[in-house]
């Protein structure tokens, strides 16, 4: 039975632009997707490190600048196709390169999904005091935390813009501006402690590694294909989630003298919610919650890139395996698995971006042969089984990225700069020339093909 488009949110097809979202509403879904309690967070494990605050605003600015000169690109790709992230990479990474890179997206964001609900759970657990495994919580949460997929990209959306966001934005604007009142403005002179590489190096890889997506494409394809349209948002929603937060963070720390994470985590109950546990796990769950529906919505569409079926069916499964690793995670902890996925995620899941918008750039400047509003999405069966060029440039990618994160055993002292970024640019330097030669084999193979055509033509008119 086929599939309907609308109910499958366009997994194949453009998102025609009828169903198009405003620059407000898509802000507001990105500011859920690039902020969490884990940014807050975050300011207390800097301020431990001894970072001062002239070097938290300076690299988080910077790093933030350094996302928006991919990102804004990344979503334009998706705005002015409609395509999602796996249907774009079929023309270019082949059959084989396209289900790798759904592979890819499928395992993360699942481990990622059961990683939030873990989150949920243990907040859960801490501010009720509840006589619950952490594991079984998880699971449920993670069971729970699909009911906004039911209805497709206009739930996460609506949940995101009514009251996620809202209720992020009010729960940080007040933690930020009560703690600013009680620092003096000579923090922003302090001397620093740490130097500045190393300043960078520790903040940007949280920033950029939390804040990618790599999938961009996935929900900016809802947006309208016009730059202003996500460049704002997406600055507006960085400034607040991965500026602002941590900021707070770093400044309730200073003033309390705590940075372990158990007992911050109380104190920020108390902090921001007068202690009140349900008003924080109101605001907790808007976030978690928020957060989960854009991994689900995205491994959704990764799902039917590779079998066609109902997009609430496919919800449901991710849904029960994500429940399953939320419990599993709850064996190795909260902060090995939040570093192990932002670490990986940064350069797995970008790095095909980064090709797929250099492949955009030569079909539009070099190629001249259409736009990437013109691209359709052929069946698997049309496709190569490999495209070279995009396969081996995206495995260069990762491998520079990898080694340069010092995720993998034996590379810790290789860890230098910032390893997404390392990453993309090591992909898109060496996919720009190899392509390039694929190109210039492409056209001598046709031009042969259609000398052979006409001898052959001249032949049977000479017969």
């Amino acid at each position: 039975m086929a599939i309907n488009e609308k109910d499958a949110d366009y997994a194949t097809s453009p998102v025609p632009l009828s169903e198009r979202k405003g620059p407000f509403t898509m802000g507001l879904l990105w500011l859920t997707m690039v902020t969490a309690f884990p940014t807050v967070m975050i300011g207390f494990e800097w301020f431990k490190k001894g970072l001062t605050m002239p070097q938290l605003l300076s690299c988080t600015a910077l790093s933030c600048l350094m996302l928006l000169i991919y990102s804004i690109p990344a979503t334009q790709l998706g705005a002015r196709s409609g395509l999602s992230y796996t249907a774009l990479s079929r023309t270019v990474f082949g059959r084989f390169g396209s289900r790798l890179i759904t592979f890819n997206l499928i395992w993360l964001f699942t481990g990622v999904y059961g990683l939030m609900a873990l989150y949920m759970a243990e907040s859960l657990v801490g501010l009720f005091h509840w006589a619950v495994p952490v594991s079984i919580l998880a699971a449920v949460m993670a069971v729970v935390m699909a009911a906004n997929n039911f209805f497709g990209f206009k739930g996460v959306a609506n949940f995101a813009r009514y009251f996620a966001a809202p209720a992020l934005v009010g729960w940080v604007m007040y933690t930020f501006f009560k703690a600013s009142s009680h620092c003096s403005f000579a923090l922003m002179t302090q001397a620093p402690h740490v130097p500045f590489s190393t300043a960078l190096t520790t903040i940007s890889s949280f920033v950029i590694g939390f804040a990618v997506w790599g999938n961009e494409m996935d929900y900016w394809r809802f947006s309208r294909p016009k730059v202003a349209a996500s460049a704002f948002p997406l600055a507006g929603a960085l400034i607040l989630g991965q500026i602002m937060f941590p900021a707070a963070g770093w400044m309730v720390a200073k003033v309390s003298g705590v940075t372990e994470y158990g007992a911050a985590t109380s104190l920020m109950n108390d902090y921001s919610f007068g202690g009140l546990a349900i008003a924080a796990a109101i605001v907790l769950g808007a976030s978690y919650f928020a957060s989960n529906d854009s991994n689900l919505f995205g491994c959704v569409q990764a799902c039917e890139n590779l079998k066609q079926i109902n997009h609430r069916t496919w919800a449901l499964i991710v849904a029960l395996v994500g429940a399953v690793c939320a419990a599993m995670l709850s064996i190795l902890g909260v902060a090995k698995s939040m570093e192990l996925f932002t670490s990986l995620n940064c350069v797995i899941m970008p790095t095909p971006t980064v090709i797929m918008m250099a492949e955009w750039l030569l079909i539009s400047r070099v190629f001249k042969s259409g736009s990437i509003s013109s691209q359709r999405v052929p069946p698997f069966a049309e496709l190569p089984p490999l495209r070279a060029a995009a396969t081996f440039s995206l495995l260069f990618g990762i491998v520079v990225g990898l080694v340069t994160a010092g995720v993998l055993p034996g590379t810790e002292k290789f860890t230098i700069g910032v390893s997404s970024v390392q990453a993309w640019i090591a992909a898109f330097a060496v996919y720009i020339p190899l392509r390039l030669l694929e190109h210039k084999r492409e056209i001598a193979r046709t031009r042969r093909g259609l000398e052979h055509a006409i001898e052959r033509i001249s032949d049977l008119a000479v017969r």
